[in-house]
């Protein structure tokens, strides 16, 4: 037998009004929430904050033999990407 998917599923079942099946299924906005939102965790910091008692240990290691700074980007890279010296210094593959 065929059955028509897009035809009204209306039956003598379906005779509830919008209040009751509202009251067979909990509110998701009422009830307690917690204090914080999921979306916006407490330890979530605006750009610009005050950061000047915050320690950050960084270790800067030197140039390594095998690598040069860009005179134009100032970055770090291989000696595989140096295009051209010039008397200032090298000059990467992307600057030129």
């Amino acid at each position: 037998m065929a059955t028509d998917y897009d035809a009204p599923r209306k039956t003598e079942d379906d005779s509830e009004s919008i209040e009751a099946l509202k009251e067979r299924v909990p509110d998701k906005l009422s009830g307690s929430t917690g204090d914080e939102d999921s979306d916006n965790p407490a330890g979530f910091e605006l750009p610009g904050a005050d950061l000047s008692d915050v320690d950050l240990d960084v270790v800067v290691l030197p140039a390594q033999e095998d690598e040069f700074t860009c005179i134009e980007c100032f970055l770090v890279k291989h000696r595989t990407q140096i295009d051209h010296q010039t008397s200032v210094g090298a000059i990467c593959t992307e600057c030129a």
